[in-house]
């Protein structure tokens, strides 16, 4: 959707304290420029100062963020909220300002001089519905808190590496419990120091460890290995950064066990939460994933090829001279483009007509991660069409996949 053609542009250098913003002519003289803190009273104070200039719905405010209660409030006026991208800010600013001066009110008007002389090829933010906003919230934290168990993984396995090799000689998996228990246990090699083949066995046997290697081989290979540091002052902080590191992988398991009921319950109060959990092992989280990303506001997408784009699974093309091409696309919503290529990798165990256009793709040269993508854009047509018919997808409706259903016997018989 375009903006209207308005006789004032706003820029907004948002801030955690203060917001810098500039008010330009559509000639591209300043109007009013003023500071406001991030205080309610004072973004209320904002969208009347601006209303006095003319009305909310033609006075369009660029700003370097889409989110925030200063846009939620500048939406919930009426204002048509544009957000730009902070490298395209960054590179408009150093054509603009040659010295390299740099300020708050200069970096407002800097975006609104953006928004006045690209204001026909920028687009208003949609806002979210009330559903979409809680879905996306325990969704996005859901996520988070499972990348940190890998994140504390990954620091453990090379603070280990340096500090006590041993550990990672025994155990491949440093995500398994046991692969945990045992630096808790022994977490320095001092302390493992008379570690004998009867406790191996007993620290084996409680976490149901039934590995190709007895007790005694693994003490044997622990005894092998490079020696770990073994320095009063250094062993003691290595034991302290152990157990920190060994706590973290262990506690989000309840917190993620309570986000998934509660993207569960979110998911089902959604309107279109059944059209996105009718897909094929689309999954309840998954499936959320991917909606609380999309959004509700079909206007905000011209076809299904922009929300291609905007999920990074459309590639991008390139020419200068005879020089032809098309490259991976970075600019894009990354949690939106991990949850629809993981649904897309996932639909095609169960659809017929999703594995044959992976097959085919595979079959073209193309690797694994470059058919996902294929397939991802592929069901984002069908997404698209399901949402604006407000259905569940079916199958037996999709002209593509009906080739692959089960044939009658007596079409079989013909």
């Amino acid at each position: 959707m375009a903006l209207p053609e308005s006789a004032y542009h706003v820029g907004i250098d948002w801030g955690s304290a203060e917001h810098a913003v500039c008010v330009l002519t559509e000639v591209g003289r300043p109007k009013t420029r003023f500071t406001i803190s991030h205080t309610a009273a004072e973004s209320a104070d904002l969208a009347r100062r601006l209303a006095r200039l003319d009305a909310a719905e033609d006075i369009p405010a660029a700003i370097e963020r889409p989110d925030g209660r200063l846009v939620d409030g500048l939406l919930e006026a009426g204002q048509p909220v544009v957000p730009v991208k902070s490298n395209a800010i960054k590179a408009w600013r150093d054509v603009e300002v040659l010295s390299g001066a740099k300020s708050d009110p200069g970096d407002a008007m800097v975006i609104a001089e953006y928004l006045r002389l690209r204001h026909h090829k920028l687009g208003p933010g949609h806002p979210f519905s009330d559903q979409t906003k809680a879905l996306r919230t325990v969704v996005r934290t859901r996520d988070d808190v499972v990348r940190q168990p890998v994140m504390a993984t990954n620091m453990l396995s090379a603070l280990l590496d340096a500090f006590w090799p041993g550990v990672k000689a025994l155990f491949k998996d440093m995500e398994s419990p046991i692969a945990l228990e045992f630096p808790t246990r022994y977490p320095t090699p001092a302390s493992a120091a008379a570690l004998g083949e009867k406790r191996m066995a007993a620290c084996c046997a409680k976490h149901g460890r039934s590995g190709r290697r007895t007790a005694e081989e693994l003490v044997s290979c622990l005894r092998a290995a490079p020696p770990g540091v073994t320095a009063e002052h250094h062993a003691e902080a290595g034991r302290d950064a152990v157990m920190a590191l060994v706590a973290v992988p262990r506690t989000p398991a309840g917190v993620k066990k309570d986000l998934d009921r509660s993207v569960d319950a979110h998911l089902g109060r959604h309107p279109d939460g059944r059209i996105f959990a009718s897909l094929p092992r689309a999954g309840r989280v998954n499936a959320a994933q991917t909606l609380a990303e999309w959004g509700d506001s079909l206007d905000a997408y011209d076809s299904p090829d922009v929300v291609s784009a905007f999920a990074g699974v459309a590639p991008v093309a390139k020419g200068s001279g005879r020089v032809r091409g098309v490259c991976y696309r970075w600019a894009c919503n990354e949690r939106l483009r991990q949850a629809i290529t993981t649904f897309a990798d996932n639909s095609r165990h169960e659809s017929a007509w999703a594995a044959d256009i992976h097959h085919r793709a595979r079959g073209r040269g193309m690797d694994h991660p470059h058919a996902t993508r294929l397939l991802a854009r592929a069901w984002v047509r069908v997404f698209h069409r399901c949402r604006l018919d407000h259905e569940p997808y079916d199958p037996a409706r999709h002209g593509a996949a009906q080739h692959f259903l089960p044939q009658p016997e007596w079409v079989q018989a013909v």
